[in-house]
């Protein structure tokens, strides 16, 4: 029974303990009533409560480690040359799309919207998370108040704080010198890349108690809440999905495809077909990136010395999907919380979620790891934060496939227009090969 266990995939697992976990807590809630909640607040609360800690552990390392690789990832600015220059911009641009595309969806569709009861019992009443969210002055920060809190006076007290907006740009900092340092700078680069690597594995240790997290989690949840939290998820659900599926439609198939491009729209979602099943059922872009090669090369006519550098580039800082997820949980938060966020916090939110996106590891449930981060930058507390993550990492499977899917879809989009740019796209072979 335990081979067998172990023998299945982190997938089916969670989704077993979230199974199990609602099960219980709609027995506790509407089988014990308020002995149910009691039950449900002493014993499964702490066991959530310490595996939603565990990732945010891994916060400011996994930020600090996968940024700098990331940058460092990009080669020398010279040698990569036109390549480099065009590939970045396209992956800046379309993520410009994304993030701005998920916040506008997420102030249309309002998910966090009747959250205040739920988010509010957890840490007081709503009027006193609202005044605590008003004293620390989170809506009213102004353009001074952000950009002293990029710039990181000491970096290593920014890293011990978590100020993840001074993280990210010490990060990229770093990376950058690293480059600038040629052959001086290859140790340090090779110190980042292994950091990075053992980082990723402590997370994947992490991951494997994810069944017993989420078991927790939606036991504790559903026996205080019953089945009223579930309609404020799908709300998430259906709003990060239709983002993530115009993002997909519009920007890189209206834009990228048929207008920059001039090719069939079609073919290239056949073209992608494997990895897309692929990216949407491992929930990961690294695992992905085999199979996203392999469909750029032979079914869409991507030259190899494109396909070899574009998409593991695009694998490692190309994350739409994240940077449009982490823009609606910023907003779900503000919502559930009743905070107004001005336009210079959707701005600051915008600029956090792209930045941080970009340090998104290209494994399962890599966004909602750095969503923390995100949420302190509206004035969302570490204990608030917390309860956010509590309620969506249940879920966060579902939600982490469409936006695996998403980034998959783009580095692809991206791969085709770099080459073609350079010379390197067979469009005979993107117009007519078929697709086994």
């Amino acid at each position: 029974m335990l081979k067998s266990w172990r023998a299945m995939t982190l997938w089916k697992r969670v989704f077993i303990g979230l199974a199990l976990g609602v099960v219980i807590g709609l027995g506790l809630h509407y089988g014990l009533g308020e002995l149910g909640k009691k039950i449900a607040e002493d014993w499964f609360k702490p066991f959530g409560q310490a595996f939603v800690n565990l990732i945010k552990m891994l916060v400011v390392p996994l930020i600090a480690t996968t940024l700098v690789s990331g940058v460092i990832a990009m080669g020398d600015p010279k040698r990569l040359g036109s390549l480099g220059i065009r590939t970045i911009g396209m992956y800046m641009l379309t993520t410009f799309f994304a993030v701005w595309l998920g916040l506008a969806v997420g102030t249309i569709f309002q998910p966090g919207a009747g959250m205040g009861e739920v988010v509010g019992g957890a840490t007081g009443s709503v009027g006193a998370v609202t005044d605590k969210l008003a004293t620390a002055g989170a809506a009213q920060k102004g353009l001074a108040d952000y950009l002293l809190a990029i710039i990181p006076s000491n970096p290593i007290k920014a890293l011990a704080n978590g100020d993840v907006l001074s993280i990210i740009l010490f990060s990229i900092l770093v990376g950058v010198g690293i480059l600038l340092a040629g052959d001086k700078g290859r140790p340090l680069a090779e110190f980042f890349d292994s950091a990075s690597e053992v980082v990723m594995k402590v997370t994947m240790m992490i991951m494997n108690l994810a069944p017993y997290g989420v078991l927790a989690l939606m036991a504790w949840v559903m026996g205080v809440n019953g089945l009223g939290i579930l309609s404020a998820m799908g709300k998430l659900a259906i709003a990060l999905y239709l983002a993530c599926f115009l993002q997909i439609i519009f920007v890189y198939g209206g834009l990228i495809v048929r207008t920059i491009l001039r090719l069939p729209l079609t073919r290239f979602f056949y073209g992608i077909a494997d990895a897309l099943g692929v990216a949407y059922s491992t929930a990961s872009s690294n695992a992905t990136l085999p199979v996203t090669i392999s469909c750029a090369r032979h079914n869409l006519g991507v030259e190899k010395s494109v396909a070899g550098s574009v998409l593991p580039m695009g694998a490692t800082i190309n994350m739409d999907g994240t940077a449009i997820y982490l823009g609606i949980v910023a907003l779900f938060a503000a919502q559930a919380l009743g905070l107004e966020l001005t336009f210079i916090d959707y701005c600051m939110v915008a600029l956090m979620a792209t930045l941080t996106s970009i340090g998104a590891a290209g494994i399962p449930s890599a966004g909602l790891l750095l969503a923390a981060g995100v949420l302190t930058q509206i004035g969302v507390t570490p204990e608030q934060a917390t309860l956010i993550i509590a309620f969506i990492f249940p879920f966060d499977r579902l939600l982490d496939m469409m936006r695996t899917a998403t980034n998959v879809t783009g580095d692809i989009a991206i791969a085709c227009t770099v080459a073609k740019w350079e010379g390197a796209l067979d469009e005979e072979v993107f117009k007519t090969k078929s697709v086994v």
